[in-house]
């Protein structure tokens, strides 16, 4: 089986081409190396079955002779992160749409070519669910945005327009793909140069250094072990019941900013300390931000068996050992 991965060299597609090279496979990523990194593939990056090619989607050549080869796609490439959407929205427009509609039409033309129908998996946000009020999220729920002159909502608006591409394509075109929409995936090698919270707090804690709480730090979000997550997704890749769906995957279980962060201390066993940070001071004066963000699951769990092997305290406790080990290595 051959693999292509797009954003392969980031937090989550590193660890989806470990899996599927430990699997047997044969993987492609493609990464521009924007926000991921060769170095995320260091365990593998000897292995006879992986190909890395750091380049971008956008070539549309490229992208022909890559998906000849494959058998499914995981569509990861993206802008990410809070911080990243905030300082640069036209750069996330652009990535977040343009190459999804290239792959699409691509592989649709391929496989309507050589009858071999390769599979899809398109990566979502619940971004996408904006700033909808109900205490839990379900798939078929409204999408609700702020004004387009908020920066902060082009992510998530970018992102349901690669869901309508792409179940338009399954609709029109019978285009086997899977949707998932991602909650706070966290693990080791997630940085938190581009807002990502809980690496941020994990950093802080072990340097020294105050935890920046936003706003009252009341929000509350849901988080999940990225091998979870990637086991998710590799499931539902081979569930064909799942094909033409779209799926929230993540963790239900919420918990607060603040006491994330008294968690990460306590862990981390430090003197360190939490101070409040406006929303201004860290993002700006568009800057508009989601009170809880709490998913329903009961799609995912009746199509897939799923049962997250971690829960916060044991993802927060090797975030903690992991990063205190790659400190240790720089002094």
């Amino acid at each position: 089986m051959k693999a292509l991965i797009t954003g392969g060299a980031g937090f989550i597609g590193s660890h989806l081409t470990e899996e599927l090279i430990g699997r047997g496979a044969e993987v492609i990523v493609v990464d521009d190396e924007s926000t991921g990194s060769f170095e995320n593939l260091a365990s593998i990056r000897d292995e006879p079955n992986l190909t890395y090619i750091p380049t971008s989607i956008h070539d549309s050549g490229l992208l022909r002779e890559l998906l000849a080869d494959a058998d499914e796609i995981y569509h990861l490439a993206a802008s990410v992160g809070v911080a990243l959407i905030a300082d640069q929205p036209i750069r996330t427009i652009e990535n977040n749409i343009y190459p999804t509609q290239l792959l699409l039409d691509e592989l649709t033309r391929q496989n309507r070519q050589d009858q071999r129908p390769r599979r899809i998996f398109l990566a979502s946000s619940s971004e996408v669910y904006g700033r909808n009020p109900k205490p839990q999220w379900h798939e078929d729920d409204d999408l609700l945005f702020g004004s387009t002159s908020r920066p902060r909502w082009s992510y998530g608006v970018t992102k349901a327009v690669d869901e309508f591409l792409g179940l338009a394509y399954w609709n029109t075109h019978q285009l086997p793909i899977v949707i998932g929409r991602f909650f706070n995936v966290v693990g080791p090698r997630q940085t938190g140069a581009y807002g990502m919270v809980l690496p941020r707090f994990v950093d802080a804690a072990l340097t020294g250094q105050p935890l920046l709480v936003h706003d009252d730090g009341q929000q509350e979000r849901c988080f999940a072990h990225v091998h979870d997550i990637i086991a998710a997704v590799v499931s539902l890749m081979h569930t064909p019941k799942a094909y033409g769906n779209v799926f929230n995957i993540g963790s239900d279980v919420p918990i607060s900013m603040l006491e994330l962060a008294r968690r990460v201390i306590a862990s981390a066993a430090t003197n360190a300390q939490f101070k409040f940070q406006s929303y201004t001071e860290a993002y700006g004066v568009d800057f508009e931000d989601v009170r809880r963000r709490v998913p329903d699951l009961s799609r995912l769990k009746s199509t897939i068996e799923f049962v997250p092997q971690y829960n916060l305290d044991q993802v927060i406790d090797e975030l903690v050992d992991h990063r205190r080990r790659q400190l240790r290595k720089t002094i």
